[in-house]
């Protein structure tokens, strides 16, 4: 036990392997058992030359379809129960995994058999030759693309006299950056591919070789975009040279690892498809071909396992089970069954489930960072930025939907001619898919155009009023038609859907149409609103920013909604208020404020004094930098107002832009009580003239004695 514990500790993901190895012991077993089975029952064997072009004509298209049509019911056929589908999708899973093992003790025979063939195609020589072929042509690949390397190195080299120019790749430009990884490759291509087929060989070299050396170059072609996309580095930077653009955000330790784990995997996928594409060739039968497939797919099971329990970012958790890795663990055993138990479309599906939604973000980040501009931030949200970026998420799923379609074999022509219940629902699955992808790419449009030309409408005080006010219209109606417009495509669009999977939305449509109505008339207070807002909308009553008053309702317009406005009083709370009880409604903050005070003076203050010191208070104002632009006309003393009881009421005036009244007249208060004291004018005050007849006096003083006499006494009698 002790054993196991530190065997698990330390390789967890190695029980994957032991699981591996005895599965093929299994399959090893029950092999042999079925082949001494079928020698106890067969009494003449079958001549290998017979069976194998028995073999090759089960491997005929033609045959096998017709095979399938006559074993497999149609899965639409009106009256099919869905248990005979269940029943008839079990055979053919049994069916196939019995296939493969009784393909399993023939795997030796046929390697003997493709030894021969290959010795006798290649006039008796072995594997070796085709090795030093092939390492042949690499090294003429290689060669070439090292004397183009040379020869593009040299005309970059900065002539004499002329200060030095760092190459475009060490610039940090992106088009020679990706000229750079690709051309030379290729050179490579071009060169080894060439050279082969510019001689005569055997057919079946000539395919081994080309095979492998297509796979060896589509391993280059993904070793150089995961370059271009992580751009993977060693050490530190050396002095003149800047850190190479990276595509996918991501730190150095993670993109060395999965640049990495990237090359070996496509690697060793590449090494088998070329491996497994070319064992019919070599006389291998389809079930033996399969197995061998299933076999090398365990490597790619391990490689991925090994991912993700060392993937960096992972907390370490050497003591500890971690829930997320086993489960992702057991997610890929289970996609490798899918795989082995020949149902290709669940086997995709679940592949999309777990690296689509990644590849979306990747595809996501690469765009934006090729088409943003460092030096312009606002190149982040415009039109062209958000067309390249939902385009290219688009095509990532659009080719994901179509491999999805070979995948299952499903041919566009005969499911448009179809009427079949299961060719419907995959017609109406793929156009829903496109519809959805064209009314986001439309939404994401729309919603960029509209953000930037808010971000261009922002309150700027350097504008005219004629601007200011066009700006503030379009802060006060884009976001209400953003809202809109993002209703209507998506009901457009699920009508589109529904219409496609088969659905009659007439029916819909007509009793939308009906509930609409009956809505209408149980709530017609929210028809009201809404018309209302319509019409406040049309008539330009007030805009966002705006300070408004209706009733006891005022505050700063912050945002409207279909039936309601918001408004932020100036003491901080916020009002929602339905537009069918604004009613009449104040705009405060249009074209200009006119405001009025008045200031009481004694009867003895000399008028015109005062006069001449509100004009000097006036200009002050206007010198004043910070006042000046929001004031129209400066404060002036339009006369005597009226004469009251203890003083002169004299009436003043100013007109100011919208909402800056406020501070000027606060200014101009504390300009006027300083004028005043210094020139000794007094504001006027309330006073009470006390007549001095001494007898009036003293009858006064008797009478406050007197109660006063009258209080002190009352408590005493109280207390008897």
């Amino acid at each position: 036990m002790r054993a196991i514990e530190i065997f698990r500790q330390k390789s967890p993901f190695l029980a994957v392997c032991v699981m591996a190895a005895l599965a093929l012991v299994w399959l090893a077993a029950i092999g042999s058992a079925s082949m001494a089975q079928a020698q106890q029952t067969s009494a003449a064997p079958v001549a290998d030359e017979k069976f194998q072009a028995f073999i090759k004509m089960l491997d005929d298209p033609d045959i096998r379809a017709r095979l399938d049509a006559m074993a497999v019911p149609p899965a639409d056929r009106p009256g099919a129960p869905a248990a005979s589908q269940m029943a008839v999708w079990d055979s053919i899973i049994r069916n196939h995994l019995v296939a493969l093992r009784n393909a399993f003790p023939r795997i030796p025979g046929e390697a003997a058999n493709a030894v021969r063939i290959v010795k006798s195609e290649i006039n008796n020589r072995g594997f070796a030759t085709i090795l030093s072929l092939f390492a042949v042509l690499l090294a003429l690949g290689f060669g070439a693309e090292w004397l183009f390397k040379r020869a593009i190195g040299g005309a970059q080299q900065p002539r004499s006299g002329q200060p030095a120019v760092a190459s475009a790749t060490r610039n940090g430009n992106r088009a020679a950056r990706l000229l750079a990884e690709l051309a030379p490759l290729v050179v490579f291509s071009l060169v080894s591919a060439g050279v082969f087929l510019a001689f005569h060989w055997p057919a079946l070299l000539r395919v081994v070789i080309l095979t492998y050396l297509v796979a060896f170059i589509v391993l280059r072609v993904v070793m150089a975009i995961g370059r271009i996309l992580l751009a993977p580095h060693s050490g530190a930077i050396p002095a003149g040279q800047e850190k190479p653009l990276r595509l996918v955000p991501a730190s150095d330790a993670e993109a060395h690892f999965w640049y990495r784990r990237l090359a070996v995997f496509t690697g060793y996928l590449m090494a088998g498809w070329a491996t497994v594409s070319l064992l019919p060739h070599l006389g291998f039968s389809p079930d033996a071909t399969r197995l061998i497939a299933y076999l090398l797919g365990i490597g790619l099971l391990v490689l991925a396992v090994e991912m993700v329990w060392r993937r960096p970012g992972r907390p370490a958790t050497a003591q500890r089970i971690s829930t997320r890795e086993w489960l992702l663990t057991i997610y890929l055993v289970l996609l490798w069954g899918l795989w082995v138990a020949d149902l290709d479309g669940a086997l995709w599906l679940g592949i999309y489930a777990l690296l689509l939604p990644k590849a979306l973000t990747i595809a996501g980040h690469v765009a934006e960072a090729l088409v943003v501009r460092p030096d312009n931030a606002t190149s982040a949200n415009s039109v062209r930025t958000v067309l390249i970026n939902r385009g290219v998420r688009a095509l990532v799923i659009l080719l994901a939907v179509l491999w999805l379609s070979l995948v299952w074999r499903l041919d566009p022509g005969a499911m448009a001619e179809g009427n079949t219940t299961i060719n419907r629902i995959v017609r109406g699955l793929f156009h829903g898919v496109l519809i959805l992808l064209v009314a986001d790419l439309i939404w994401q449009l729309a919603k960029a155009y509209i953000g930037r030309t808010l971000e261009l409408a922002a309150v700027d005080d350097t504008v005219s009023a004629e601007e200011a006010a066009r700006r503030s219209r379009l802060r006060t109606l884009l976001p209400i038609f953003r809202n809109m417009l993002a209703v209507l495509l998506a009901t457009v669009a699920v009508l589109m859907v529904l219409s496609g999977l088969g659905v009659q939305i007439a029916p819909l449509i007509a009793g939308a149409g009906i509930f609409g109505v009956a809505i209408g008339f149980g709530s017609q207070t929210l028809v009201k609103d809404v018309l209302s807002g319509v019409f406040y909308m049309l008539d330009d009553a007030f805009r966002v920013g705006e300070y408004i008053e209706s009733g006891s309702y005022k505050g700063t317009v912050e945002s409207f909604s279909l039936r309601s406005v918001k408004l932020r009083h100036h003491r901080g709370p916020v009002f929602t208020v339905p537009f069918g009880d604004l009613g009449a409604v104040q705009n405060m903050s249009r074209d200009w404020v006119i405001d009025k005070f008045r200031i009481r003076v004694s009867f003895d203050t000399d008028l015109r004094k005062v006069k001449k010191l509100l004009k000097g208070i006036g200009a002050e104002l206007l010198a004043d930098p910070e006042l000046a632009p929001q004031i129209i006309e400066t404060v002036k003393m339009k006369g005597v107002e009226q004469f009251g009881d203890f003083g002169i009421e004299l009436s003043f005036a100013f007109m100011t832009k919208p909402g800056h009244q406020f501070v000027v007249r606060r200014r101009a208060y504390t300009m006027i009580q300083q004028a005043f004291a210094e020139n000794g004018i007094h504001f006027a005050q309330p006073t009470v003239q006390v007549g001095t007849d001494e007898k009036q006096a003293a009858a006064a003083a008797a009478n406050v004695i007197s109660l006063a006499q009258q209080k002190a006494a009352q408590p005493a009698v109280q207390g008897e």
